[in-house]
């Protein structure tokens, strides 16, 4: 009965597993106030979002986020400065330079936690 129940999944896990041009999930890195630089901690989040879009097709969007304290364009150029080192991280890791879309999201209201509009979400899909 356990070898049934083995077999009746493997195929379900083999496909999602086998399945190159499935859509990517969201994926989020957060930096310190004022900084346009990640962490050795986010720079490894930022290569296995790298590996996992080589693997599939379409644009890769690079969207950047400040917080609101600061100033509009102090944010806004905060914004594009952290998408960029985000987006230079992953050509570096082998996604194509022609692939990847920066957006500059500018100041945002924080979030329940301060840190959350400090990001920047890697968004891929087939």
């Amino acid at each position: 009965m356990r070898r049934r129940h083995f077999l009746a999944a493997a195929p379900a896990a083999l496909a999602a597993a086998c399945a190159p041009q499935a859509a990517m999930q969201t994926v989020s890195v957060f930096f310190t106030a004022d900084s346009a630089t990640l962490d050795a901690e986010a720079q490894t989040v930022v290569r296995g979002a790298a590996e996992r879009a080589r693997g599939t097709s379409g644009p890769i969007v690079v969207v950047g986020f400040a917080g609101p304290a600061g100033g509009a364009a102090y944010n806004r150029t905060l914004s594009e400065a952290r998408a960029q080192h985000v987006a230079d991280l992953l050509i570096s890791n082998g996604v194509a330079r022609d692939r990847v879309r920066i957006v500059a999201r500018g100041p945002v209201p924080f979030e329940s936690v301060a840190t959350e509009s400090r990001r920047v979400e890697i968004r891929a899909g087939g």
